[in-house]
């Protein structure tokens, strides 16, 4: 500890008296280190964060699994667990369980302690507390709080009893919501509020450190699961049927119970209900079986839209601090050759080389700690930013803690101790192989640049440089192909006008209106909007398009060959949304008002519906219905329309059939003469004097929902353009550095060139061709190493290949140029040495 000490206080010394040294590694550093702790405290936020729960280890989802997708049924697994459906003879699986199968597995006594069960969120009209306004709530058992080991702040949880049929409706606050709505009352313990026009009685909020169970849902409160028929949800119906599975469980096993012994017990529950229940699901053939999975696994959330491209960008970042370290390594590298004499005092005095190797580590452990102590700032800020970012992909907000735990702060010492030991190692051990006795002579420092110039003209700086190269250019090449992914997609015809349309949200069922008279609020709230100042034109339709919503249904259409279904997308939609849009129309009729009020259907087919179903025929008159046998063909075409994206840009135009939208939640489209964000404040009035009650949700414009499409190429596009810049940015630092260096200690070998006639334009080619060569060496080691990096990417790619030769020729392109600019003043600097100067010594 004390030779330690003596090398801190020495290093301290060595670094303060070259501060513009100290000042560029440290800063170099911090750009490095605090891009990966910023990334890293994502991916430990998003993806490594244990579930907010008493013994989170202890708690274990039940996952199905067989060979085929099971018939008969329908799932819902809410985001809360990944379903795995593969191709035929694969095997599929999912957490979604039926109510009775919950029932069975809560019943074993013997085998768990506690198991509870959940769905949601579920979207839901509150009013009873101020003007009304849309929560999200989640459906859960009785026993969930007890299950999760999760304690009240203030009354109390759900309880048993109140799951039960006949029990009154009761309700759990988030805490966090209860502070933002109720302002933190302790009044609001026992308030009735009414939730999609059902009165509820506030019991308890929950202790601040539970704010969800899955990842990335945001939720507001808690309801007991008997509650769903009466709030009137839309995937309410059939919630006590065996073939409707919309649970996911989470269970604690009891004290003594093997894992093997609850997931045998389990399956033979399963295996009984699938294969000889009232109408089986599987086949014996699909061996049904249940596994426990653990919690932390199994409940994924968002890292399933997120966990790709946070690993993509740590990987970025590990770049970066690749670059950063052979930057350093190469300023080190010339403060050695600087401190050759010293090094050779050192060792004629008897100090041992690893002694001195020691000392330098040290000080290059010292730059580390000191680039990460000022990277977490950097780290901080960046995480934060980046918190936002992904907020605004989501049409509610979600809170990430971000705050440094344990795993972070481990990680940013490991980076900080791994890299100061990267870079130093090469500078100390070349810093003490040096010949003691000429390096000690008056000359020895020319002398040995001379000899060093002469025999080694790709040394280790310059293999320094090259690498700095090839790192930027294969994150720049990433960035390149993302941004032409983005601007390939966005290129696409997606059939509508997406500018200039305001979309937003409205549920009157949820407010308590009835089939016989929603029809009557559709049209009061259509004329009104429509006569806005403003707006050009107003619809609406059972989703937005291009939202990522999707509805599809097994369809029978009159003439078809066989008796076979076909799958087709289905969009409920109101009058003038054709026009609205802006979809062309091809033949027949567009919906008026008319077509809402009458029982007789009809429908609207886009182009791929008749190329792939009804050609050669005239698909006016036409009829189909659904594909249950025997179900009447209820729906008249009498108009084709022209293709549209539906959900997704990159899709090919799938068929689709539009049909009269009559009830249920809804998303009206304004066509808007200018900006649509300025009439938000007007939606809202219109609304609020047709309804107070009616909440308007999720408003954003047609040009939002496109990009939240598009939301991971996005935010991977423009992280690695950040990240591949800055990598530019540092191996052009690294490339000024380095000759900048060798014009410095090639001063004498310039002053006789050019005491010899040579001319400046000659020693200007002379330093120039050096740096290009070694840009040239980059380059072709670059494009060796991206070419097979970017298989990584092909999941975001559209339109264009991982190999695309004009985003390789495009960065290659870049580098040299911004290269040649970086060994242009070092030069510029080299023509000016004065031959007189530079021989005056010698």
């Amino acid at each position: 500890m004390q030779t330690l000490w003596q090398d801190i206080r020495y290093g301290l010394r060595m670094l303060a008296k070259n501060p513009g040294f100290t000042a560029v590694a440290v800063a170099t550093l911090a750009l490095g280190i605090g891009a990966n702790t910023a990334i890293f405290s994502l991916v430990n936020a998003v993806m490594l964060e244990s579930l907010p729960v008493y013994h989170p280890e202890q708690l274990v989802v039940p996952r199905w699994s067989a060979h085929e997708w099971p018939q008969n049924t329908g799932t819902s697994s809410f985001g809360d667990c990944s379903s795995q459906r593969d191709k035929p003879g694969s095997n599929s699986g999912g957490c979604s369980l039926s109510y009775p199968m919950f029932k069975e597995i809560r019943a074993h006594k013997d085998l768990f302690s506690n198991v509870a069960a959940f769905a949601g969120p579920a979207e839901l009209d509150l009013s009873g507390n101020g003007a009304a306004s849309m929560t999200s709530g989640e459906l859960v058992s009785g026993d969930y709080f007890q299950t999760l080991g999760v304690r009240a702040a203030m009354g109390r949880t759900l309880e048993p009893a109140d799951e039960e049929p006949n029990a009154v409706p009761v309700v759990v606050l988030n805490y966090g919501y209860w502070q933002s709505a109720f302002g933190g009352s302790a009044a609001a313990i026992g308030k009735t509020i009414r939730l999609n026009n059902v009165a509820f009685t506030i019991v308890g909020v929950t202790e601040p450190g539970f704010t969800r169970l899955t990842p990335g849902k945001t939720l507001d409160m808690w309801l007991p699961l008997t509650q769903l028929v009466p709030l009137g949800l839309r995937w309410g119906g059939r919630s006590l049927d065996a073939q409707n599975w919309w649970l996911t469980l989470a269970a604690r096993l009891k004290p003594g119970t093997r894992p093997e012994q609850a997931e045998a017990a389990l399956s033979l529950l399963f295996r009984d209900e699938v294969l000889h229940g009232e109408k089986p699901a599987m086949k014996e053939a699909d061996d049904p079986k249940i596994l426990l999975v653990p919690a932390q696994s199994a409940l994924t959330g968002f890292r399933a839209n997120f966990g790709e491209p946070l690993y993509l960008l740590m990987g970025s970042v590990g770049i970066i601090l690749l670059i950063a370290c052979a930057n350093v390594a190469g300023l080190m590298l010339a403060r050695a050759t600087a401190r050759e004499k010293e090094m050779a005092v050192r060792l004629a005095l008897g100090a041992g080389r690893g002694r001195v190797i020691q000392q330098l580590l040290t000080e290059s452990v010292m730059l580390s700690v000191a680039g990460a102590v000022l990277g977490v700032f950097v780290a901080f800020w960046g995480a934060t930013g980046l918190a936002g970012f992904l907020g605004t992909n989501l049409y509610r907000p979600f809170n990430l803690d971000l705050h440094p735990d344990a795993r972070v702060l481990l990680f940013t010492i490991g980076v900080a101790l791994l890299t100061g030991i990267g870079f130093g190692l090469a500078p100390a051990f070349r810093g003490t192989r040096i010949d003691v006795a000429p390096t000690l002579k008056e000359n020895a420092g020319s002398l040995s640049a001379a000899r060093n110039a002469g025999g080694r003209r790709f040394g280790l700086g310059s293999s320094l440089v090259v690498a700095q190269v090839a790192l930027s250019m294969v994150v720049l090449i990433g960035a390149g192909l993302l941004l032409r992914t983005i601007e390939k997609v966005k290129s696409i015809n997606p059939g509508f006008d997406t500018r200039n349309v305001l979309l937003f949200s409205i549920d009157p069922t949820l407010a308590g209106y009835k089939e016989n008279n929603i029809q009557n609020v559709y049209d009061e709230l259509t004329r009104r909007l429509a006569a806005l100042p403003g707006v050009v034109s107003a619809s609406y339709a059972s989703d937005a398009l291009l939202d990522g919503g999707l509805w599809t249904e097994d369809l029978n259409i009159e003439g078809q060959k066989g008796n076979d279904t076909v799958e087709v997308q289905m969009l409920a939609v109101g009058p003038e949304f054709f026009e609205t849009m802006r979809i062309s129309l091809v033949a027949g009729r567009t919906l008026n008002a008319a077509d809402m009020h009458v029982k007789q259907d009809v429908a609207l087919v886009n182009q791929a519906f008749v190329r792939k179903y009804l050609e050669p025929r005239n698909p006016l008159g036409l009829h189909f219905g659904g594909g249950d046998p025997g179900e009447k063909l209820d729906k008249e075409i009498v108009g084709v329309v022209a293709d549209t994206k539906y959900d997704d840009m990159r899709k090919a135009d799938q068929p689709t059939a539009y049909v009269p939208l009559k009830n249920g939640q809804l998303t009206f489209a304004l066509r808007t003469a200018g900006a649509p964000s300025a009439l938000i404040p007007g939606v809202r009035k219109t609304v609020n004097e047709v309804d107070s009650n009616l909440p308007v949700f999720q408003v954003r414009t047609q040009t939002e929902t496109i990009d939240r499409l598009l939301f991971n190429e996005r935010l991977v596009a423009r992280l690695t353009s950040l990240f591949g810049l800055l990598g530019l940015l540092l191996a052009c630092i690294g490339l000024y550095g380095l000759l900048s260096y060798e014009v410095a200690r090639r001063t004498r070998e310039i002053g006789i060139r050019a005491a010899l006639g040579a001319q400046r334009r000659d020693v200007l080619r002379m330093v120039i061709r050096q740096g290009l060569v070694l840009i040239a060496v980059g380059l072709g080691v670059g494009v060796l190493a991206a070419y097979f990096a970017m298989r990584f990417l092909q999941s975001l790619l559209f339109g264009v290949r991982a190999t695309d030769p004009f985003t390789f020729a495009a960065v290659c392109g870049l580098l040299i140029l911004v290269g040649v600019l970086a060994c242009y003043i070092p030069a510029r600097r080299a023509t000016r040495v004065d031959p007189i100067v530079a021989l005056r010594y010698e």
